[in-house]
């Protein structure tokens, strides 16, 4: 028995799967037109909520009370008058460890420390929050910073800078970060540290220091 293929059957089988495959590559394409067009609109409204926010430094704590990979284990505040901030990296000299560079001022200062858990490095969380400071450009400008050995002796941070002996680490692993903030009339010194003593052991400290406003100088012109 002679067998005949259908050719017209095969071609229209052949054109059956093209379209077949044709209209499964177009929905597969416009799923992800769809999925990358909705991720466009919330980064736009991401980037606006970010920048219709106004910045204020306090909001960082309240985000780091919130995180629930940081438990705050030392706070306080106080009125300090000539307080010293560190402008550059410690160094020994006549065997004492003193600054390069640092600025005395007056205001209200609250410290924070917190213990980074759950295998979360302190070094990644200081850096989302440089990241936050850094998209309010306008509010916060860098003035001072440094990693691991070049900040100098961790002891010396630790110890004599904030008065805070756990956040005594390896040298390697310290980062320290100076912010002027202004907001509005208000203006600020922030001060980022993050010390790792081990692994499970990783801590961030925050300053905030609230300037105290200084008065106008007021010139008088003699008579005549």
């Amino acid at each position: 028995m002679d067998y005949v293929v259908d050719q017209d059957s095969r071609r229209l089988s052949y054109q059956e799967v093209l379209l077949t495959n044709s209209r499964s590559i177009w929905r597969g394409t416009t799923a992800a037109l769809v999925v990358f067009a909705a991720l466009g609109v919330a980064l736009v409204s991401a980037s606006a909520w970010v920048t219709a926010e106004p910045f204020n430094p306090a909001v960082l704590i309240e985000r780091l009370d919130a995180f629930p990979h940081a438990e705050r284990i030392e706070s306080s505040s106080s009125t300090v008058r000539d307080h010293e901030i560190g402008l550059s990296a410690m160094n020994k000299r006549s065997g004492d460890w003193i600054f390069r560079q640092t600025e005395r001022l007056d205001g209200e200062l609250a410290r924070y420390t917190w213990q980074i858990v759950d295998s979360f490095a302190s070094a990644r969380v200081l850096a989302d929050l440089e990241q936050r400071l850094e998209a309010a450009e306008d509010a916060a400008q860098l003035l001072f910073s440094c990693n691991g050995r070049a900040c100098g002796s961790a002891a010396q941070w630790a110890n004599r800078v904030f008065g805070e002996r756990l956040l005594y680490g390896r040298a390697d692993d310290q980062r320290y970060r100076v912010y002027s903030v202004r907001v509005n009339e208000d203006r600020y010194r922030l001060v980022l540290y993050s010390a790792a003593r081990s692994s499970d052991r990783q801590y961030l400290h925050i300053d905030l220091l609230h300037l105290t406003p200084q008065p106008e100088l007021v010139v008088e012109r003699g008579a005549g």
